[in-house]
């Protein structure tokens, strides 16, 4: 199985991507984990993989294509954890989930011929497919190692804000602490928000704490969107105690 998670949105560059698979490996089976990660928002992409590559079956093949730096210095790589596989970009993407499952090869993936704008149709698509179809990784390219790290900053109480979803819930990388009221701190917010287990049981219109399914605490609104009344945005600092 091919997992895809790109920032393509609805653009046609996905589409390409799916063809050389297909072209390679008839059989192969796709799914899409994400395609609209904000636009070249690398550390956004990470925490989507970091937060969702384990539940997906073992020897997974995870296509990873949020690539601000196509054509430039950054390695292509497949790399081989003790469960699954990653192939994209050297700049941080896929380190974070790499690494906690604990990374046993990767390679330098070959440049040559390729568009210097689309490394993900080009180099890593292909890589991808020629795994799922019994590829061993040590067939695909030179033994390298990994040398872009990505982490999210924490630091005590103080966190970030690791993504925004489509509902407009800001998730932060901070845990909770069993409380029924925190204090928050944003550049340009400062309040007490009340905690609540469900959506259900929180009080419409209000911003509030929830714990998400990444099991860090969010804030929301109910049936409402808080980005739009916090303007915050995946790399703010925040500080929730």
């Amino acid at each position: 199985m091919i997992a895809i998670l790109t920032d393509f949105g609805n653009a046609e560059y996905l589409g390409a991507m799916k063809g050389v698979i297909y072209s390679i490996n008839p059989n192969s089976k796709i799914v899409d984990l994400h395609n609209f990660a904000s636009h070249q928002n690398i550390k956004e992409a990470a925490w989507i993989l970091f937060k969702n590559y384990r539940h997906f079956p073992k020897n997974s093949i995870f296509l990873c294509v949020v690539d601000p730096g196509v054509g430039g210095k950054r390695q292509c790589l497949a790399i081989k954890t003790k469960n699954y596989f990653f192939v994209g970009p050297d700049n941080g993407l896929m380190h974070k989930a790499a690494a906690e499952d604990k990374i046993a090869a990767a390679v330098k993936l070959q440049v040559k011929n390729a568009s210097m704008t689309f490394h993900g149709r080009d180099i890593f698509a292909k890589a991808a497919a020629k795994l799922e179809k019994g590829a061993k990784i040590e067939q695909l390219g030179e033994k390298t190692t990994v040398k872009t790290k990505l982490d999210f900053y924490l630091k005590g109480r103080q966190g970030e804000v690791v993504r925004v979803d489509n509902f407009g819930n800001i998730i932060t990388n901070l845990s909770s602490l069993n409380k029924k009221m925190y204090n928050v701190k944003t550049k340009n917010f400062s309040q007490k928000l009340g905690f609540y287990g469900t959506y259900e049981s929180a009080p419409s219109g209000t911003l509030f704490l929830i714990k998400g399914s990444y099991d860090a605490l969010e804030i929301s609104i109910k049936n409402s969107n808080a980005s739009k009344k916090l303007r915050l945005k995946s790399g703010d600092r925040i500080m929730i105690s």
